[in-house]
């Protein structure tokens, strides 16, 4: 496929968001003084002290080669192993840590590296807003599956169902977005017996893609088991981006399952997909930080507490919901059947939320608990005035 018809394709992939995204009436509600900003997991309070001095820690030079070209920077990728054994209690390897620029670079590199020309990688629907879009910029098929639509847990039946001789990989999220689910250790040993089955019948590995981008920015004291537990062929995928609630700081890590396989006969091809995605390395200074930055997490007490203010808020008001186990976002049903509509309407009164048919979920909306209290608080009357005015 010629370049201008594969982006024409990645294109449609994306239309519903991006039109959404980018269009001028949103630029604009944003742009209002009064704005109650829910849209995109952004921030909205000041960055920590402690977050902006390991920044500036990191960018003193501590020699002439301070701010040279930066790959995967061995004391970074060691920090960032010794975090993952503590953690998880895997025998992470600091040869197994890539460094990245979020998670939109750490699965464009995996998928260049691991998949072919019409090969199929499976997502689950609903998505993160590019799954398609980087599976078809990367020449492949995307094939939607369809969560669970009562509990919003993985369809292992739907997925067993999805796999052909052309299925070379699976993206699974995890806690979710837009969901706010947490996948159960049954569900990803279910997975992992499915994938470990289905590779050993076709005589060739399905790669597992787990997108953690979430993966400490968990509620109500639960824990967090990484699908890379339960299946060797998988990569974990990871940004810093929300644990620091500074999504512009571009800086990630794929850290490859520690009991993969040949695991380092990957490491020049995934190498060289980071150089030929435009040097998909975080900037050196960002590197230099990963003692600090790897243990610095924004406050999760605070998204939780507005989470629950929110939950209680709306469920007052008469609106169906979803509690999220974790994540920045909550899925609310939309009052009336189009949730574009109802979007509109709310942002008519300065409350601004995602419409669920801009993630393959229509009649929904989503609302990220990273605005900031008063945010909140001058919604909630939007949010009265809006379902009442829907219910009559």
């Amino acid at each position: 496929m010629a370049g201008s018809e594969r982006i024409q394709q990645v294109v449609v992939t994306i239309g519903r968001f991006a039109a959404w995204a980018t269009s001028p009436e949103t630029a604009r509600a944003q742009a209002r003084p009064g704005a109650c900003d829910f849209l995109f997991g952004n921030p909205h309070e000041v960055a920590p002290a402690g977050y902006v001095e390991a920044l500036l820690r990191g960018t003193r030079p501590a020699g002439p080669d301070h701010f040279a070209y930066t790959m995967n920077d061995p004391d970074a990728t060691a920090v960032i192993a010794r975090g993952l054994r503590e953690r998880f209690s895997l025998p992470f390897r600091d040869q197994d840590v890539m460094m990245t620029n979020g998670n939109f670079a750490g699965l464009s590199i995996l998928l260049a590296a691991l998949t072919d020309p019409g090969d199929e990688v499976i997502f689950i629907s609903p998505p993160w807003f590019f799954y398609e879009t980087l599976i078809v910029a990367a020449g492949a098929r995307a094939v939607r599956v369809h969560a669970d639509r009562q509990t919003f847990g993985l369809d292992l039946d739907a997925v067993a169902s999805a796999i052909t001789p052309r299925t070379r990989a699976i993206i699974v999220n995890s806690p979710n977005n837009p969901t706010g689910r947490i996948y159960s250790g049954e569900d990803l040993a279910g997975l992992g017996a499915l994938l470990r089955g289905a590779s050993e019948a076709r005589g060739r590995p399905i790669w597992l893609l787990s997108d953690e981008a979430y993966n400490r920015i968990v509620f109500d004291g639960r824990s967090f088991e990484t699908p890379v537990a339960c299946y060797p062929w998988s990569f974990m995928v990871y940004t810093y981006g929300k644990a620091h609630q500074a999504p512009g700081m571009r800086l990630g890590y794929i850290a490859a399952s520690p009991q993969m396989p040949d695991a380092d006969e990957l490491r020049l091809p995934l190498l060289v997909a980071q150089m030929a995605a435009g040097w998909a390395f975080p900037v050196a200074p960002l590197q230099h930080a990963m003692a600090d930055l790897d243990r610095f997490v924004v406050d999760v007490g605070r998204l939780q507490a507005r989470r629950d203010r929110l939950v209680a808020e709306l469920r007052g008001q008469g609106y169906e919901l979803v509690q999220p186990e974790g994540t920045f976002y909550i899925l609310v049903r939309s009052p009336v059947e189009d949730d574009e509509a109802f979007c509109r309407a709310l942002a008519a009164l300065d409350v601004l939320v995602l419409p669920g048919s801009t993630f393959e979920m229509p009649g929904w909306l989503r609302i990220s608990v990273t605005a900031n209290d008063d945010m909140v608080e001058r919604a909630l009357p939007g949010f009265a005035r809006s379902i009442a005015e829907a219910r009559r």
